[in-house]
């Protein structure tokens, strides 16, 4: 019996658990010496079983129907291996399923002082990971790839977009940054965005590529705590409260500079970086608009701010949100299911947790929550 059944359900995050090599294989031979080596430190507790051998034997021992869920990083059935992956997928029983790098793009994608000396690490680095993630998921259709793409250099970011687009890449995971010294909505911009609405591919925000705003002094706190992953990504409840912040930051540049309106089917995902935050900002995005419309022209849009994002934009909320309740705030068409398959942060049981705060929700509300908006979102 599958883990999700009775309805469709759309996946809109999951990740592959890279190996040691897995990007070096992919990366042009060039380049291959100067890849700095993946950093599995910062997947905390995870990281004790890199390397372990998981044979027909193995799985058999661990009861895969009963504990497919529990299983979880390296452990986990399907996290590096694409045949397994597909059989995690039937066991799952999710309809597709976005998959996402985990710590690969931390192999080339750092400050921006870094970037600036390497564009060519930067980008080939980029397209090594787009060659991998294709690969990966080339084998089943229900495995869509994204790929990877950094806006510091406007004229190989969109080189890498179009050649996204030609290995089969299905949507690409933009980092939630300032791109270089110029904003995501700069005019030097405009190729990527247009070239993304011509190829009717989102972009996607995701947790591990923008810089939570918090100062390292706030962990002073004479406290006794560890992070959440057991010593590697170092969130803890104050990092929690703001790792949407610099999505918010990127999102609201996109709506108040007026890119998605210049560019009406661009659409684009914020994932991983909970939701519940959205209510309040979608609030504040008209607040904005009409308190700095005298004096900055440019927020004369021709409809509300918060239009724009319920237009274009959808989000991922955590498993430990009230679902229900948001999309009463809401409504039902902003807010993506998603299993974080197979990290830790996903939990053991997100849709028992998500169907938790949705006893009053209605059916449409719900079909459109695990599904429907998914279907828009990827075009």
């Amino acid at each position: 019996m599958p883990y999700a059944e009775g309805r469709t359900y759309n996946d809109a995050d999951s990740h592959i658990m890279e190996t040691r090599d897995w990007l070096a294989n992919y990366i042009d031979p060039r380049l291959r010496d100067r890849l700095p080596p993946p950093d599995f430190a910062s997947t905390g507790v995870m990281a004790d079983a890199i390397g372990k051998t998981r044979d027909a034997a193995h799985w058999a021992s661990v009861n895969l129907e009963a504990n497919l869920m529990n299983l979880k990083g390296w452990d986990a059935y399907g996290a590096s291996d694409p045949s397994e992956r597909t059989r995690a997928l039937d066991m799952l029983g999710f309809d597709c399923q976005l998959v996402f790098a985990s710590i690969a793009p931390g192999q080339f994608w750092g400050s921006f002082a870094q970037r600036e000396r390497d564009a060519e690490m930067l980008y080939g680095g980029a397209r090594a990971l787009n060659r991998a993630m294709a690969d990966f998921c080339a084998h089943d259709r229900r495995l869509l790839p994204v790929g990877f793409v950094p806006l510091d250099v406007p004229e190989l970011a969109e080189r890498e977009i179009d050649e996204a687009v030609r290995l089969g890449c299905r949507t690409v995971w933009i980092p939630a940054a300032a791109a270089g010294d110029k904003s995501p909505t700069h005019p030097a911009l405009d190729g990527v965005w247009a070239r993304l609405q011509e190829a009717n591919m989102p972009f996607m925000l995701h947790i591990g590529a923008g810089r939570i705003p918090i100062e390292p002094g706030y962990r002073n706190n004479g406290l006794k705590s560890r992070d959440f992953l057991g010593g590697g990504e170092n969130v803890r409840a104050r990092e929690f409260m703001q790792m949407h912040a610099p999505s918010e930051i990127f999102l609201t540049a996109m709506v108040l500079d007026g890119t998605l309106d210049k560019f009406p089917r661009l659409r684009g995902g914020c994932i991983e970086q909970g939701a519940m935050w959205v209510i309040p900002w979608l609030k504040r995005l008209d607040a904005a608009q009409d308190s700095f419309v005298r004096t900055e022209p440019a927020l004369a849009l021709p409809m509300r701010a918060s239009e724009y994002a319920r237009r274009q934009l959808r989000f991922t909320p955590f498993p430990t949100e009230p679902v229900g309740w948001m999309i009463e705030q809401a409504g039902a068409g902003l807010f993506l299911f998603s299993s974080d398959y197979p990290h830790i942060e996903g939990g053991r049981n997100p849709l028992k947790r998500f169907e938790s705060t949705m006893r009053e929700t209605g059916e449409d509300a719900k079909d459109r929550f695990y599904a429907r908006n998914f279907a828009e979102l990827m075009g």
